[in-house]
């Protein structure tokens, strides 16, 4: 019998702690082949270690533990050392397991009278380099302690902040450690002090530590960086990547690229863009130089990792654009290629290399895995025969190229059933949807299913969006809001659908259309106007939940014909002062208050729906909340009247004005820190009512958690308001990752980090490109976070203590990708004013710097301006032929911007470095050809 069985045993028949030593004890003298004292107390504590991954936080198990310690049987040292090698496997991720054993640790530490841990957590006369690896096991249990849902009952990052102090105050002498060693845990420690909300104290030894880990570091690295400086300045300046090892491993520049596809796939340049997808396909293949074959390497590997690495809810959103999106933008970026290049490729052959490559990989097995996992109630596929299916299909691959792949013939792999059904009736799948789609038939849950169906089948997503762009066009224009509305409704209750959509389509030309039909609606000559006013409220819910969903901070929609503002949508928790309306606004105010509010109210009678329009409700739902709420205060209405007036807004009739209510209740609650029990009343009875629209509560959920997680609100006694409830209601529409998500961010205190997020972000990424994962970064919000000039002088940094790690490749291309991807309209620009205002002064500041620094420095910069220029050049030449080739979308031409910048340099003669950038640039025949004007000036 082993020590692991015996304690599995003996737990399970509830043996006492006492009882189960003894037996150990007993076991360890008579099995003579039990190997080493150290290696016993390891399987000891192990053996405990594993029934706790079954049971977390056991009592019985804790005590089983304490008392090995005690006995000096288990050694404290070994405990600790077992405990943090465990504590990296996900089955020990509980919080409350994590913490007890923390919790055992310190507590017979401190009980020990020892003033120092050395002979207590770590042996005496422990070499550093084995205390390291505890010290690194110790920092892995800091990050999942952080990473883990907050407990209120167990303090597991305290716990593990105290022992990560106690190790590292062991380490001393580091002089047997080697650079690579000293680097690898300088990374961890940066990583951990970049992304995470530590205490004062962790933070201080943790940055202790980096210093004596930077001194050992030094310059023995110094050589193998500036041979990586050396090869990415060659590729900066137009050589491209070639077929070798630092081409074929490039899953940063795609990884951006794509990310910010994905992320904004409703806006300009995202997935629902063909045009301008096309041409940041068409810029990133000339930039990169990179022949077909490795494009299209680089592209499925990236692809496919990216979905691997994302959580199930998310993988599903990358398996639509592989296999619904994708084949169909490689065909139009084919062919924009022909168009523009003379180079004759065969693409079928670089896409067959490409994909053999894939196989090569485990990419697959991981996608499968994690696809399975989300969609666990469908019958499981296969993504890569599905993936062949479809590119078959786009004619992108030939079918015996296929089966040459080594999968099962395309006639065996799962079909679409849609699509099936629609070649039965001999008609094409667009058609057919659209049949389904009619507006008659099939009812509201018959479209529900339809709509699952579709968003489980990429073949069919395609047709389903052309349909629903029709259809919006169609009914809108008919100011057909009955069948529009039906549209809305699954779309904003089925989250997965308006992403599949928002894949294929702008949404801001969706959006449009809803816009201008809430702006012109009115009932004056509807028949029955209560119901019209129902559907026009699907249609009101559908675009505030889009423009949420989305990000979406456009100014004007336009479909080429008509344009609107969607600021009445935007504004609508504004609270207008009675006093303040005229007009047409305080004709309907009164007569909406007298009718919600007033004791002789006989309810909404038809004729104020016909001589008020929506959007004038819409604009004063929230002042007439505030109004009835102020007239309760001051005693001018009782609580019968304020709650019947409260209760039109919990049906179909008024409930789609809410998002304007709710967001000025919240606001007032917060900013009288709770101490409004009126609103707080008003708020629970309009989210806890089961007519209260989805969408307010996903709208909303972000503001409504804030509220509830203040430390007034848990003040605030359950019978007057119930937390657990509203809570519950709105994590069930967030989804519980999200809510999660947005708890942890309300506990680490995120109203205090936003100032430090681009900095976050950007040493996030690089952590990410570092660890072979897959880079996002949004820059859009992160110029919304801070100024450009700060922001690219974070960029700076953080790229420069990178490269000089020898990160100069993933520098470069974050750098890049951050500066030239193409802005959202309401951004600035970055790359002017990188290249003209921000550059100038890193120039002066390295002109300040020792030799010794000064020089990795330049080269960086010689690699990135020359690298941002010419993958500028490349994304303004892509972009002809499209709405964008008579607008400087990087804010000026790249030919302007480069004549500016080497005349500004030149005109710098007493620095150093920017006389080096230009006669580096200069001498550089690739370069000078794109640009001219960088040619060496004849004395």
């Amino acid at each position: 019998m082993s020590l692991a069985e015996l304690t599995r045993n003996s737990f399970q028949s509830g043996i006492s702690a006492s009882k189960w030593l003894a037996l150990c004890k007993l076991l360890i003298a008579k099995e003579s082949d039990l190997p080493s004292s150290e290696n016993v107390q390891s399987a000891l504590s192990n053996s405990v270690l594993s029934v706790l991954r079954f049971y977390p936080g056991d009592p019985d198990l804790q005590e089983y533990l304490k008392c090995a310690i005690q006995e000096n049987v288990l050694s404290l040292a070994t405990f600790v050392s077992t405990l943090l090698q465990a504590a990296r496997s996900p089955d020990l991720h509980n919080p409350a397991t994590l913490d007890m054993l923390c919790r055992i640790a310190l507590d017979a530490h401190y009980s020990s009278g020892l003033t120092v841990p050395v002979g207590s957590i770590v042996p005496y006369g422990e070499s550093a380099i084995v205390t390291l690896g505890t010290v690194q096991d110790a920092l892995a249990l800091l990050r999942t302690a952080h990473s883990l849902p907050i407990s209120h009952f167990h303090q597991l990052t305290t716990s593990a902040s105290e022992l990560v102090i106690l190790l590292l105050s062991c380490v001393s002498d580091m002089s047997q450690v080697s650079t690579a060693q000293a680097m690898v845990h300088f990374a961890d420690a940066n990583d951990l002090l970049q992304n995470f909300q530590l205490s004062p104290n962790v933070r201080q030894v943790l940055e202790n530590f980096m210093l004596s880990l930077s001194l050992l570091i030094g310059d023995d690295a110094k050589a193998a960086r500036e041979a990586q400086m050396m090869h990415s300045l060659q590729v900066a300046l137009g050589k491209g990547d070639v077929l070798g090892p630092n081409s074929s491993t490039d899953t940063v520049t795609f990884g951006l690229v794509l990310h910010h596809v994905i992320l904004q796939r409703a806006r300009h340049f995202g997935s629902g863009s063909s045009a301008e997808m096309v041409s940041l396909f068409a810029s990133c293949f000339q930039w990169s130089s990179w022949t077909p074959s490795v494009f299209y390497t680089q592209l499925f590997i990236t692809a496919l990792l990216a979905l691997a690495q994302n959580q199930p809810t998310s993988a599903l959103l990358w398996r639509d654009f592989i296999l619904g999106r994708l084949p169909a933008l490689l065909v139009s970026f084919e062919q924009a290629i022909k168009d523009d290049s003379q180079v004759d490729a065969d693409w079928r052959a670089a896409l067959q290399a490409a994909l053999t490559a894939v196989l090569q990989r485990d990419i697959v097995r991981q996608c499968d895995h994690v696809l399975s996992s989300a969609e666990s109630d469908s019958p499981k596929s296969l993504l890569f025969p599905e993936l062949l299916g479809r590119l078959v299909a786009a004619g992108l691959l030939d079918e015996s190229a296929a089966e040459n792949l080594g999968v099962p013939s395309i006639r065996e792999w799962k079909s679409s059933e849609l699509l099936a059904e629609a070649v039965g009736l001999d008609v094409e799948l667009e058609a057919y949807i659209d049949a389904k789609l009619t507006p008659e038939v099939p009812p509201y849950d018959d479209l529900c299913v339809l709509i699952d169906r579709i968003c489980k089948d990429p073949v069919s997503h395609s047709a389903f969006a052309t349909v629903i762009q029709q259809r919006f066009f169609s009914l809108a224009a008919a100011f057909d809001v009955e069948a529009l509305s039906r549209i809305c409704k699954v779309l904003y209750m089925h989250g997965r659908a308006l992403d599949v959509l928002s894949l294929h389509v702008k949404m801001d030309v969706l959006l449009s259309q809803t816009l201008s039909l809430i702006d012109r609606y009115d009932c004056e000559t509807i028949g029955d106007p209560q119901t019209a006013v129902s559907h026009l409220g699907d249609i009101v819910l559908f675009s505030q939940h889009a423009l949420a969903h989305f990000n979406m901070d456009t100014k004007i929609f336009s479909d080429g014909h008509k344009s609107v503002s969607p600021k009445f949508l935007q504004s609508t928790s504004d609270i207008f002062s009675p006093d303040s309306l005229t007009g047409q606004d305080e004709l309907s105010f009164n007569a909406w208050f007298k009718t919600l509010f007033d004791s002789s109210s006989e309810g909404i009678e038809d004729t104020i729906l016909r001589t008020s329009r929506p959007k004038t409700l819409l604009k004063m739902a929230a002042s007439l909340f505030a109004a009835a709420i102020k007239a309760r205060t001051e005693g001018k209405i009782d609580a019968d009247v304020l709650n019947n007036g409260i209760s039109f807004f919990t049906g179909p009739l008024l409930s789609w004005t809410l998002i304007g209510v709710v967001k000025s209740l919240l606001k007032e609650i917060h900013r009288k820190s709770c101490k409004t029990p009126i609103h707080l009343e008003v708020l629970q009875t309009l989210l806890l009512s089961a007519a209260c629209p989805k969408p307010v509560l996903v709208v909303c959920g972000s503001q409504i958690l804030t509220v509830l997680t203040s430390k007034a609100a848990k003040k605030l006694p359950p019978a007057s308001f119930n937390i657990t409830n509203i809570r519950n209601v709105v994590s069930q529409a967030l989804g519980a990752i999200e809510t999660g998500h947005i708890e942890r961010k309300l506990s680490a205190g995120a109203q205090n980090s936003w100032q430090d997020h681009p900095r976050q972000v950007i040493h996030r990424a690089l952590v990410m490109a570092r660890s072979n994962k897959i880079p996002s970064i949004d820059v859009d919000r992160l110029v919304k976070t801070s100024t450009p000039t700060k922001l690219l002088q974070i960029l700076w940094n953080e790229i420069s203590a990178a490269a000089s790690l020898g990160e100069m490749e993933n520098s470069r291309r974050i750098a890049t990708f951050v500066l030239t991807n193409p802005p959202n309209p309401a951004s600035p620009p970055l790359v002017p004013i990188f290249l003209h205002i921000v550059l100038p002064s890193i120039i002066l500041s390295v002109d300040a710097l020792e030799t010794t620094q000064q020089t990795p420095n330049v080269e960086l910069l010689v690699i990135l301006v020359s690298s941002v220029l010419t993958s500028a050049l490349h994304g303004e030449l892509a972009l002809r032929g499209t709405q964008w080739e008579n607008r400087s979308v990087l804010g000026e031409p790249i030919i302007a911007m480069a004549k500016r910048l080497a005349t500004d340099l030149r005109s710098m003669k007493q620095s150093y470095t920017a006389t080096a950038i230009v006669q580096r640039l200069g001498s550089n025949q690739s370069f000078v050809s794109n640009f001219p004007v960088w040619a060496p000036i004849s004395c």
